[in-house]
């Protein structure tokens, strides 16, 4: 069977918490990263993006590491003392971070992992998606500059201006966001 590799940063003062983290979470499966300084650990997530970020609520400065990475695409879990779980959980459920409380049985933990990942997966089909629909607004952006600027400078309609791009980019077997961009330097 073959498995992919999720990237972990685990980020807690507590050699313990992440001594029991690091011993669940196996290669090859899991590459995991420690980061016991919540400065260090923000550097590393601007560097890198990791699929899981686990963080220590170490007494609200973990809450405040992870609603700032919330922008990111990785999957955030906020281990979080069971006497405050309620608060904190409303608090930060708004920046898609799942919560667990800690400390945490293993098999929990172990299927908040498995949680984690499909929501990571999802997120990046998501992602992917994404990017896909804003390039193609870009290339729509694009083509109706160009079909403007013809209609504008040889009196084409648009129907005639989209069919010179069309036909235009065929025969010089180019994009049509080629040929619209340099219908725009033309006329610019």
């Amino acid at each position: 069977m073959n498995f992919d590799t999720h990237s972990v940063l685990v980020v807690t003062k507590d050699s313990k918490l992440s001594s029991s983290i690091t011993a669940m979470l196996i290669p090859p499966i899991f590459d995991v990263q420690l980061s016991s300084d919540f400065n260090e650990a923000r550097r590393r997530c601007s560097e890198q993006v990791f699929n899981i970020v686990i963080v220590d609520f170490a007494d609200g400065e973990g809450s405040d590491f992870a609603t700032d990475i919330s922008s990111s695409t990785s999957t955030i879990l906020l281990l979080v003392p069971s006497q405050h779980y309620e608060e904190i959980s409303y608090k930060v459920e708004s920046f898609g971070i799942l919560t667990i409380t800690c400390p945490f049985d293993q098999f929990y933990f172990y299927n908040m992992i498995k949680i984690a990942i499909a929501v990571q997966y999802k997120v990046q089909v998501l992602s992917s998606q994404t990017t896909k629909l804003k390039e193609k607004m870009e290339e729509i952006r694009l083509v109706n500059r160009a079909k403007m600027l013809l209609m504008q400078n040889l009196n084409m309609t648009e129907q005639e201006s989209h069919r010179y791009i069309e036909k235009e980019a065929m025969d010089r077997c180019i994009k049509r966001t080629a040929m619209a961009g340099k219908i725009i330097e033309t006329y610019n």
